[in-house]
């Protein structure tokens, strides 16, 4: 990934869930070890991209701790990862926004050189990743002029990111070969039996 390219993305950080099966609390936040969740994207991710926000709709103060801009969903009601998207879209000046969720920590630290390829090679505007299985669908990188199509979108009621998608020049990064880089935590289990592999990982501080 040249410095030319990184400079293209603005990379957001999702956290504006509701993390239900979490017990309600803010996924990103929960400590995995001593560091919260979110600290582990963070530190994978920043380095990919020319700038970084979180997107956040609550404990604002919290995660603006991390040092990065934090921005809430432009649509209300924990309308889903599109509603992020959108907001980031709106907040960046950056031709290309690369997006991941904030309970992933062991995200790839390729994910942006392979999504740009993709997006490059297959001439697509929106790039997702491909674990080998199925798609990864809020792992993407999406060309930031689809803002109007994204809120017009969300404006009609609309949530399902999959069908967004579909309107759109679809291309998809292979990751077969980092099938953990999508292991997301959605319950206290799940956390548990993760944090032997963040050994010798560096959280954000």
């Amino acid at each position: 990934m040249s410095p030319e390219d990184r400079q293209l993305l603005c990379g957001v950080v999702l956290a504006g869930g509701l993390a239900r099966r979490m017990g309600g609390q803010d996924k990103g936040l929960v400590k995995l070890g001593s560091h919260p969740m979110v600290s582990y994207v963070l530190a994978r991710l920043a380095p990919q991209v020319g700038d970084l926000v979180i997107n956040a709709n609550r404990s604002r103060d919290r995660y603006q701790a991390f040092g990065y801009p934090v921005i809430a969903d432009s649509v209300g009601d924990y309308s889903g990862p599109l509603a992020g998207m959108a907001s980031a879209m709106a907040h960046t000046d950056r031709p290309l926004l690369l997006t991941a969720p904030c309970d992933t920590p062991l995200l790839s630290e390729q994910l942006a050189e392979r999504l740009l390829a993709a997006l490059r090679e297959q001439d697509g505007e929106i790039a997702v990743a491909h674990d080998g299985s199925r798609l990864q669908p809020v792992f993407a990188l999406l060309d930031v002029t689809l803002l109007s199509s994204l809120q017009e979108y969300l404006a009609a009621g609309e949530r399902k990111i999959d069908r967004w998608y579909a309107d759109h020049r679809l291309a998809t990064a292979d990751f077969s070969d980092q099938r953990d880089a999508f292991l997301n935590v959605n319950t206290v289990e799940e956390r548990d039996s993760l944090l032997a592999r963040l050994e010798g990982l560096a959280p954000c501080p």
